[in-house]
C-alpha cells in the first residue's frame, strides 16, 4: 500500500460513528458480526463470516482468502469492509491518544494483534487488505462534519477503485458509534462504496485530490454547507492526478499536496497543522538531501585524494626504478605501464575533482588546493613520458648514456 502520510489521523469525537463491537464467536474461533447485512451483499457478508481464524492473523492471509473466494472487485472490497468492521473493536480509551509518527505498517500490525483501534487503524487495515486483494486502495486523511458542526480532530477513511471507478469507504463510521461513553455495535452500509459527491458533505480530505470530484469542494464551501461553484472553473482531472500520484515519490506528492491544500483554503487548525507537517517534512528532506549531497562530495574528494596519492606513489616508483637504471630489467611495455599508471591516476583525480559542484566552503578549499597540485605532478609525468619515448628509440649504448639522477616528486633523492 502506498501511504499518503507517515503521520496519522485521529479518531472522531464522542457520538461519532466508530467500529462495530462483536458479541459472537464463529465456529472457526474468529470474531464475526452478530448477523450479516441484508440486501445486495448479504451473501458476501455471510461468506466473509466464514473466514478461518488461521487466515486472520495477517493481511496476507485475509486478502488471500478473500481473493480465493471472490472474483468481483466490489465483493472483495465488501469482504474487506465487513471483516474489518466486524473484527476490530473501537478503542474508546485511546480515542484521543494520537501518534503522529506511527508507521502505517505498525498500525496494521497493532490492529491485527489487539483487534482494536481508532479510525487510523481501521483505515490502514482496510486499505492494506484491499490492496493485497488486488484493488487500488489508499488511506485518506482529513476532517469531518456532523450535524452541521466540524469536528476538531482529524479522521481517516479510504479511497478504493473498483471496476475502474473511485469510491470512498469509511470502515470506522460504518462499524458503530459511541454514545454516552460506550461503544454501540451497528454495522452500516451508509459508508460502504459511497459516491464522492455524497460523502464530501461530511468528509473533507486535507488534499482535495481525494475528494475524487471533477469540481472539488473548497474548505469554505464544506464548512458552510454549500455546493461547489462551477461557473468559469475548469474541471479537475482527478483520475489523471491520482495516476500521477501513484508514480510520485513521497516528497513529490507532499509538494503537490501542499499546493492543493493551500489552493483549497485554510479554515481550521487541523488543515494548518497538516500543511505545516508536510512543509516540515519537505524541509527536513531538503536538508537531509543537502547533507547527503555534501557527504557524497566529500567521498568523491577523498577518492580523488587517494588517487592523487597513488599517482605520486606510482611516479616515485618509476623514478626509483629509473635511478637504478631499470635494474633488474623489465620489458619496455612493463616500464611504460609504470608511468602510465601514474598518468591515469592523475586523469582520474582531475575528473573526480571536476565533478564536485558547489561544495561547501571547507571542502571547496581542499578541492582548490588539490587542483593546484595536480598540474605539477602532471607536468613531471609528461616530462618522463617524453624522456621514455627517447629512451625507447635508442639502442643499448644510447639508452645507457641517458641515465642521470632524478628527483622524486617533492622529495630530493640526494
Amino acid at each position: 500500500m502506498r501511504p499518503l502520510y507517515h503521520g496519522i489521523v485521529m479518531a472522531t469525537l464522542m457520538n461519532v460513528l466508530i467500529p462495530s463491537a462483536v458479541n459472537a464467536q464463529s465456529k472457526t474461533g474468529q470474531r464475526t458480526a452478530v448477523s450479516a447485512q441484508a440486501g445486495e451483499f448479504a451473501a458476501t457478508d455471510k461468506k466473509t463470516g466464514e473466514l478461518p481464524a488461521e487466515a486472520a492473523s495477517t493481511t496476507d492471509g485475509i486478502a488471500g482468502w478473500i481473493s480465493g473466494n471472490f472474483t468481483r472487485d466490489i465483493d472483495k472490497a465488501r469482504a474487506a469492509y465487513f471483516w474489518v468492521a466486524s473484527n476490530l473493536k473501537y478503542d474508546i480509551a485511546n480515542m484521543f491518544a494520537l501518534n503522529f509518527h506511527e508507521r502505517r505498517a505498525d498500525k496494521v500490525v497493532k490492529a491485527l494483534a489487539t483487534r482494536k483501534g481508532v479510525c487510523e487503524h481501521y483505515a490502514a487495515l482496510f486499505a492494506e487488505i484491499c490492496t493485497k486483494a488486488g484493488l487500488k486502495a489508499f488511506v485518506v486523511e482529513g476532517f469531518t462534519k456532523q450535524n452541521g458542526f466540524v469536528d476538531y480532530i482529524p479522521h481517516a477513511w479510504c479511497a478504493v477503485r473498483t471496476d475502474g471507478e473511485w469510491h470512498l469507504y469509511d470502515p470506522t463510521w460504518g462499524s458503530g458509534y459511541v454514545a454516552n461513553g460506550k461503544f454501540v455495535k451497528k454495522i452500516s452500509n451508509n459508508y460502504f462504496k459511497v459516491a464522492p459527491e455524497k460523502i464530501v458533505k461530511t468528509h473533507m480530505p486535507f488534499d482535495y485530490l481525494w475528494q475524487c470530484l471533477e469540481y472539488p469542494v473548497t474548505s469554505s464551501e464544506f464548512i458552510e454547507g454549500k455546493m461547489p461553484a462551477r461557473n468559469g472553473k475548469q474541471p479537475f482531472a482527478y483520475k489523471d492526478s491520482i495516476a500521477v500520484f501513484e508514480t510520485q515519490q513521497e516528497m513529490e506528492y507532499y509538494a503537490a499536496a501542499v499546493k492543493r491544500i493551500e489552493q483549497n483554503g485554510l479554515r481550521n487548525s487541523m488543515q494548518f497543522d497538516r500543511l505545516q507537517q508536510l512543509k516540515m517534512a519537505l524541509e527536513t528532506d531538503r536538508q537531509n538531501k543537502h547533507v547527503e549531497a555534501q557527504n557524497r562530495k566529500s567521498e568523491i574528494f577523498n577518492n580523488a585524494a587517494s588517487k592523487f596519492n597513488r599517482a605520486i606513489y606510482y611516479f616515485n616508483e618509476f623514478i626509483d626504478y629509473r635511478n637504478k637504471q631499470f635494474k633488474p630489467e623489465k620489458p619496455d611495455a612493463d616500464i611504460q605501464a609504470m608511468l602510465d599508471a601514474a598518468a591515469n591516476k592523475i586523469k582520474e583525480t582531475d575528473s573526480l575533482l571536476a565533478s564536485i559542484n558547489q561544495p561547501e566552503a571547507s571542502l571547496a578549499t581542499m578541492v582548490q588546493d588539490l587542483q593546484q597540485k595536480t598540474p605539477d605532478i602532471g607536468k613531471r609525468i609528461n616530462e618522463q613520458q617524453e624522456w621514455l619515448r627517447k629512451y625507447f628509440s635508442k639502442g643499448k649504448a644510447g639508452r645507457k648514456s641517458m641515465f642521470t639522477k632524478y628527483t622524486w616528486f617533492g622529495i630530493p633523492l640526494n
